[in-house]
C-alpha cells in the first residue's frame, strides 16, 4: 500500500523508492509484491517542517536546470533543458555553455536532461548525459558520453538509443545513477498518457512488455553494452530485453543510491495522484499500468489493483501527487540531523521531503523544506551540504545547510 502525502500550497514533495544493495541485485532475480507485508503508514495531509536548516542562493540564472553533477574539484555540471550545460565555480558562478553537446529535441517534457560523470572521471574524464532526439511527432531517449576538456565536450558519441519512436513531448525518464561496479542504471519513461498510441494500443501498456525500454530502468556498461547479470541475459526464458534491468514503472524522475547500505530509490510520477516510493531491485516489476493506486487525470479509474503476487509493492504514494521528481539519500556529517535521510523533492509540492526509514524498513513520519519553486532535482556536493536545482525560467541552485 502507498503512503499519501498531500499538496502543501506550492510545496514541493516527491516520492521516493527503495533499492537493493548492489551486491544483491544479481542474487535477488525476479522479485515479488509482499501481499503480506504491513501497508505502509498514511502520512497526514499536513506535514511539519523540517528544522534546523538554512536556504541560500548558490547559483541562478539557469534556464530550467535539470541535472546536476559534481567534479572532484568541487565545481558542478549542470544541464539546462533548452540544451546547454554549464559549469559552476565553487562559489556558485555559472559559466558559459560548454562547447561540443549534439543538439537535442527540446519537445515538451524533452530536451537536455541528465548527467552524471564515470567514476573514474579523475582519470578519464568520461561525462555521461541523457536527452531526446527526433522530433515531437517521433522522438526517443538517448544517452550519450564525451570527455570533459576545459569548456568543452570532446569525442562525442551517442551510446545508444530507444529503439521505438513515440509522439509527444512526455514522459522521457532519463535519470541516471552509477553503481559501485561501474555500470550505469538508466531509466526511460512509458512514453505517455492514454492520448498516445503504440501498434494500435497504448503507449503506457509497453512498461510490461519485457522486450520494450519503455517504462524500465536499463543497466549498461560504461560502453552502453548490457550486463550478463542482467535478467534477461542471465534467463533467457523471462525473455526480458538484454538492458532491462526493472520494469512496470510509469516515468522515473528520482533515482538515487543509499551509499551507506547500496539500497537503489527511486521516485515516479502517477497520473492523478498515486506518485510511488520504490525499493528497486533486478528483475523487479513494479506493476505499472495493471497495478497501482494512480487514476487516470478524467478521475477514471485505472485499475482496481492495489496489489498483485508478482509485483512489487511501493514503500509509499503521494495522493493528491506530488509531482515527485530529483531524489538523493544523504550520508554526511555536515548536516548530522540528516544522516541517512531520504530528500526527495516535488514538482507540484515545491518542497523537499524528507524520508527516514525505520529498522522495519518502512518510512515513518514525513518532514519537509518548503522552498515555494518547482524542485527539479536535489543532490548532496562534496562539502556535505545540499543543493536543490529549480525547475524555473530562472532557474536557480538552491543551498540547504545547518541553521546554526
Amino acid at each position: 500500500m502507498r503512503t499519501a502525502l498531500a499538496l502543501l500550497g506550492t510545496a514541493l514533495a516527491f516520492t521516493l523508492a527503495a533499492g537493493a544493495p548492489a551486491s544483491a541485485q544479481a542474487r535477488e532475480g525476479a522479485a515479488s509484491r509482499q501481499a503480506t507485508s504491513p501497508a505502509p503508514p498514511i502520512v497526514p495531509f499536513e506535514v511539519a517542517a523540517e528544522p534546523g536548516l538554512a536556504a541560500s542562493v548558490w547559483a541562478k540564472g539557469l534556464e530550467h536546470p535539470w541535472g546536476i553533477a559534481f567534479l572532484p574539484d568541487g565545481r558542478a555540471l549542470v544541464t539546462e533543458r533548452p540544451g546547454r550545460l554549464r559549469i559552476i565555480s565553487t562559489d556558485g558562478r555559472v559559466g558559459p555553455p560548454v562547447a561540443g553537446l549534439p543538439r537535442v529535441a527540446a519537445v515538451g517534457q524533452g530536451g537536455l536532461l541528465d548527467i552524471a560523470i564515470h567514476p573514474g572521471f579523475a582519470r578519464n574524464g568520461l561525462v555521461y548525459f541523457t536527452h531526446a532526439v527526433g522530433t515531437q511527432d517521433a522522438n526517443m531517449t538517448a544517452l550519450s558520453r564525451g570527455r570533459l576538456s576545459g569548456n568543452m565536450l570532446a569525442d562525442v558519441k551517442e551510446l545508444f538509443r530507444n529503439p521505438v519512436a513515440k509522439r509527444g513531448g512526455a514522459h522521457f525518464g532519463a535519470r541516471l545513477q552509477f553503481l559501485p561496479d561501474g555500470t550505469l542504471l538508466m531509466s526511460v519513461g512509458d512514453g505517455g498518457n492514454p492520448n498516445i498510441k503504440l501498434n494500435g494500443q497504448n503507449i503506457r501498456d509497453q512498461a510490461q512488455n519485457p522486450k520494450s525500454w519503455f517504462g524500465k530502468v536499463l543497466r549498461v556498461n560504461a560502453d552502453g553494452l548490457p550486463l550478463k547479470s542482467n535478467p534477461g541475459v542471465a534467463n533467457p526464458k523471462l525473455g526480458w530485453d538484454a538492458r532491462v534491468w526493472s520494469m512496470g514503472h510509469r516515468n522515473i524522475q528520482g533515482l538515487a543510491r543509499d551509499p551507506k547500505t547500496g539500497t537503489i530509490w527511486a521516485t515516479e510520477h502517477g497520473a492523478r495522484g498515486g506518485d510511488e516510493l520504490n525499493r528497486l531491485a533486478s528483475g523487479g516489476n513494479h506493476g505499472w499500468p495493471v497495478v497501482t493506486y494512480s487514476t487516470e487525470y478524467s478521475g477514471d479509474p485505472i485499475t482496481a489493483e492495489r496489489s498483485r503476487p508478482g509485483f512489487r509493492d511501493p514503500v509509499s504514494v503521494w495522493t493528491p501527487s506530488i509531482g515527485a521528481s530529483g531524489l538523493a539519500v544523504y550520508r554526511g556529517k555536515a548536516i548530522p540531523s540528516l544522516d541517512g535521510a531520504i530528500l526527495a523533492g516535488g514538482l507540484v509540492s515545491s518542497d523537499v521531503r524528507v524520508v527516514r526509514i525505520g529498522a522495519d524498513g518502512r518510512p515513518g513520519p514525513e518532514r519537509r523544506i518548503e522552498l515555494e519553486a518547482r524542485v527539479r532535482q536535489v543532490a548532496v556536493g562534496p562539502d556535505g551540504l545540499v543543493y536543490v536545482l529549480t525547475d524555473e525560467e530562472e532557474g536557480r541552485i538552491i543551498r540547504l545547510a545547518p541553521s546554526r
